[in-house]
């Protein structure tokens, strides 16, 4: 319109909540990510295994079906905390896999296309763009890994009734606990290596190697030194000793180098791989680039 006119006028309807605008990434982001149909099919084939646990959680209940299907219910697995641990290990195998495919293009596309100036030059934080792109991660891992597991805990108990809720009251919040502490882990990674390697294919194969390799080389010191304190160097082996750990379950060795690292020293680790992640986040997201 011509200047001349004076006909423009500001906007004056109603403002988005401050606490809701970093949800406008997530939400454009699930659109395009969902046209994908490989990802679809993964993603609901991560719904695979709470299916199944289900399952047994209900033939433990059913004399009906297990007739049917002559079985004897003392060969069925037990509901206890080592069920609830085998299903949360395999879903985080799952959530890595989910996060090598979605991670890397987190943040890289709006680094190599120049867009952080257009998302920071709005009333929009540096905070609030990476826990908008953190987000993303968040509600799927969240979808297929705590969520699921919750409603597993909620079955077994209105089968099983308040007698398995005082003897394992605290299954559920290991649940919440240990996919929590992953997802964080996952995408704090996952979003650094996307800041730092623009490539998508280089960032996926350097965090499928950030979770392997470092299991190598502990395994290696441990061999060497006769222990297992050389668990700390992968982050992967921590998060699995920290899994067992918030379960109450021994993890299965194959060599007994004497005790494992305490679950402080995992939380030390984590904490720190945590800190490591940010500080490349808080370099990497920036409205502009000096070029020298």
């Amino acid at each position: 319109m011509a200047v001349y006119e004076h006909s423009y006028k500001p906007y004056a309807g109603p403002m988005t909540a401050g606490w809701s605008r970093p949800l406008v990434i997530p939400r454009h982001m699930f659109g395009a990510i969902f046209q994908s149909k490989v990802f679809v099919g993964f993603f609901a084939f991560c719904f695979a295994c709470p299916l199944v646990m289900a399952i047994l959680i209900y033939l433990h209940h059913n004399l009906n079906a297990l007739k049917i299907l002559e079985l004897n219910p003392s060969n069925l697995i037990p509901i206890d905390s080592y069920f609830f641990l085998v299903y949360c290990r395999f879903q985080f195998g799952m959530a890595f896999l989910l996060t090598v495919i979605i991670g890397p293009i987190l943040i890289s596309r709006d680094l190599t296309n120049n867009a952080l100036p257009l998302y920071l030059s709005r009333p929009f934080s540096r905070a609030e763009y990476v826990l908008g792109k953190g987000c993303v991660l968040g509600f799927l891992l969240s979808a297929i890994t705590w969520v699921p597991g919750l409603i597993l805990c909620i079955l077994q108990v209105c089968l099983e009734g308040t007698g398995w809720l005082r003897s394992n009251w605290w299954v559920a919040g290991s649940i919440v606990l240990a996919s929590l502490v992953w997802i964080t882990i996952l995408t704090l990674i996952a979003m650094s290596l996307s800041a730092w390697v623009k490539w998508r294919i280089g960032a996926s194969a350097l965090l499928f190697a950030l979770f392997m390799m470092p299991s190598v080389a502990a395994a290696i010191i441990n061999g060497l030194f006769k222990t297992m304190w050389g668990n700390l160097i992968s982050i992967s082996q921590v998060l699995d000793d920290f899994t067992y750990g918030v379960f109450r379950e021994p993890r299965p060795r194959i060599f007994d180098f004497g005790s494992p690292p305490p679950l402080i020293a995992d939380w030390l680790v984590l904490a720190l791989a945590a800190g490591l992640c940010l500080m490349v986040l808080s370099v990497k997201i920036k409205a502009y680039e000096v070029s020298r």
